[in-house]
């Protein structure tokens, strides 16, 4: 849960770029369906786990005067309650935009393609977790197709201040919304499971 919100100062050249389009995909109607892989060590490749998140815009609703879009997501396939994978359900979400940061109605910030500062997300008495927009674009061909993409990565620092091994990538497409992420366990560099953008409907 992000708990710290980023400052408003700018480091980075995206805002410019991406302040007059729909970012996030931020339209009633719009669905994406994302596939859950999960590492296996014998062979060093990712399998498909069979549990999709299945998720779409379904309305909007205010809090407190503000309008947010209301997501659904609907999982299935995880009988087993696979680690990192969503539990099978129905779960709700609401979002908006402002100034590059995709906020939900507590002002939490999910991601930001304009603020290139390293931001708080979780303070534990192990150490904290930490998020930070990586500069530049990356490729990423998944299932749904190949998207221009921008990145943050998101860490965990112990308590003397010193990263721990886990790395998770977090890819968004401007028009597009997310198209890939992972999950990692702190104390291990390979992330165990990779949810892949399978195909969507955006408008």
């Amino acid at each position: 849960l992000i708990i710290f919100s980023c400052s408003e100062s700018d480091s980075s050249v995206n805002q410019d770029n991406q302040s007059n389009t729909n970012f996030y995909a931020l339209t009633v109607g719009n669905s994406w369906v994302y596939k859950n892989y999960r590492y296996n060590p014998a062979t060093q490749t990712y399998d498909d786990t069979g549990v999709i998140d299945s998720i779409s815009i379904v309305g909007i609703q205010d809090f407190s005067g503000e309008s947010y879009f209301k997501f659904r997501r609907l999982t299935t396939g995880n009988e087993e309650g696979i680690t990192f994978c969503n539990p099978n359900g129905e779960h709700f979400e609401f979002l908006r935009e402002v100034e590059g940061n995709l906020i939900n109605e507590v002002g939490s910030i999910k991601f930001t393609n304009s603020n290139n500062e390293e931001r708080l997300l979780q303070e534990n008495q192990w150490g904290n977790i930490y998020e930070m927009l990586v500069e530049g674009n990356t490729t990423i061909n998944v299932e749904a197709g190949e998207f221009e993409c921008i990145n943050s990565e998101r860490y965990a620092k112990n308590s003397g201040g010193e990263q721990l091994d886990g790395l998770d990538r977090f890819y968004y497409a401007s028009g597009f919304g997310l198209i890939y992420d992972t999950s990692s366990f702190v104390s291990n560099p390979t992330p165990s499971i990779v949810r892949r953008l399978d195909s969507y409907e955006v408008q």
